[in-house]
């Protein structure tokens, strides 16, 4: 029996083709090989943030560049190594790596100032600066709840958001 899916966008497919655009472009399937949270790789990761801070916008009629909100919310960990590997001298991941996937993306995108603001601020408030755009609050919203959700069910991911057929 499917289950039902209480979280869903009303267009997927423009969704779809950002993700497939950023998958082309850059190193992003390269996330899957790194673990984030738990069993979730920092790919399922990002994506899973990208869909629900499009369905926070949508759900809670927020406007939003919705292009830049997903490059943003995709890009917002691409710091492209195990950052649970403290031998390599990352003890203090949570404080730097938003720096990292900032130059990871700037150097295979040219980014606007709203996905940059995203990816550099989306750990608010361990980093001091708040966001300055809408879509940077709901990154790191949706940031938090899915981080949160991989951490408490470290085993076993059960929300179908991590089920979906995510290989672009």
């Amino acid at each position: 029996m499917e289950q039902k899916r209480k979280i869903k966008l009303s267009n997927e497919e423009e969704f779809i083709e950002i993700v497939k655009e950023v998958c082309r472009e850059s190193s992003f399937p390269e996330t899957e090989q790194y673990i984030q949270h738990g069993v979730t790789s920092v790919y399922r990761h990002s994506l899973a943030v990208a869909y629900y801070s499009c369905w926070l916008a949508e759900r809670f009629q927020i406007k939003v560049r919705k292009r830049e909100l997903i490059r943003g919310a995709l890009l917002h960990d691409y710091f492209l190594y195990d950052w649970h590997d403290k031998t390599e001298g990352r003890h203090f991941h949570g404080f730097t790596h938003p720096g990292c996937a900032l130059r990871n993306a700037a150097r295979d995108f040219n980014l606007t100032r709203v996905e940059k603001d995203i990816i550099r601020k989306h750990m608010f408030p361990l980093t001091l600066i708040p966001p300055m755009y809408r879509e940077g609050f709901l990154v790191c919203i949706a940031d938090k709840v899915c981080s949160t959700y991989e951490t408490i069910n470290r085993k076993k991911v059960n929300w179908l958001l991590y089920h979906m057929n995510w290989n672009y």
